[in-house]
């Protein structure tokens, strides 16, 4: 009799993990995101020691935008037995509540558990460039050109480190090698925009052409093309890229004001001062318009100051 009571109690261990797997793989299958949690959970009640039921309860939480959860399940397996992966699912959900230091934290230990792992580089070196440590950045950036050449998004990301470090030359470097990468509208509209910000408005109106004719289906190329237009003195072609930014979303502020300033070097004052007010009652339906400090959230504002303060300013006097 002993013996048989021996045996219950050491078949209990293996029948408990066999269920445990059953829920988990039933889990896995499970393709709606709360059913999934919840077979995953019961996994976890029968095995506590069940980590892949941790890790992908994890995933199912983070999908469904319960960061906070999904860092407790990973920190869960972290503590008895950290891994490369989940190191880096962890920093993920840090990083999409903001928290880049825990996010740069989890992503440095990502790569050093696992050398290879080059998306958990690339996000480290992301996130050091949203807490400004640019030139870190560029050091990571550098690293996965190395390893994987052809992406023109990190060549565009080191490119906008550069830019932030006023290193022109190479930014502009990088824009272009982006290009060579990919000569896609993602790209020609990238270094277009960058072309622009360092008023070499013939190359920005080139660029942005090419972005235009790859996919007409982006406002921001429309208004930053129709921006081009409007600096290189072309204003009926710049009040038409406006007006087809407007056709997107005729809230846009920005295109409203290039409009105003577009139909002013026309001489049309009617159109100029008509959509300075819809740019106005926009940004501040309750404020007269009476000083430029009213636009200081806007592209002209931030990028095209003098040009749109002086031109602003004699339209608010007629």
């Amino acid at each position: 009799m002993k013996k048989y009571i021996i045996l219950i109690l050491c078949l209990i261990p293996l029948l408990t993990y066999s269920q445990s797997n059953k829920f988990f793989r039933k889990g896995m299958r499970e393709a709606d995101l709360n059913k999934k949690i919840a077979l995953f959970t019961e996994a976890i009640k029968l095995d506590p020691k069940n980590l892949d039921a941790y890790f992908y309860r994890g995933i199912a939480k983070n999908d469904l935008g319960n960061f906070h959860g999904a860092i407790v399940d990973y920190s869960k397996i972290i503590v008895l037995k950290p891994d490369a992966d989940t190191y880096y699912n962890r920093g993920n959900s840090r990083y999409s509540l903001k928290d880049f230091v825990g996010a740069k934290s989890d992503y440095s230990k990502a790569f050093e558990t696992d050398s290879t792992f080059i998306d958990a580089l690339y996000s480290l070196g992301c996130v050091k460039y949203d807490l400004e440590e640019y030139e870190d950045a560029i050091k990571d950036f550098s690293k996965v050109i190395k390893v994987v050449p052809d992406q023109p998004k990190t060549y565009i990301l080191r490119a906008s480190a550069y830019k932030a470090l006023k290193e022109h030359k190479k930014a502009l470097k990088d824009y272009s090698l982006a290009i060579l990468a990919e000569p896609s509208a993602y790209t020609y509209y990238s270094r277009g925009v960058y072309y622009l910000d360092i008023n070499y408005y013939q190359k920005a109106n080139i660029d942005l052409n090419a972005a235009v004719a790859l996919n007409r289906n982006n406002a921001f190329a429309y208004f930053y093309r129709g921006t081009s237009y409007l600096l290189l003195g072309k204003y009926n072609t710049a009040i038409s890229d406006f007006t087809s930014a407007l056709k997107f979303d005729s809230t846009d502020f920005d295109a409203l004001l290039g409009l105003a300033l577009a139909y002013y070097k026309t001489g049309d004052i009617t159109n100029a001062k008509l959509n300075l007010q819809k740019a106005k009652s926009i940004l501040s339906p309750e404020k007269d318009i009476k000083t430029t400090g009213l636009f200081d959230n806007t592209y002209w504002f931030q990028n095209k100051y003098y040009y749109f303060n002086n031109n602003i300013q004699a339209l608010l006097k007629l």
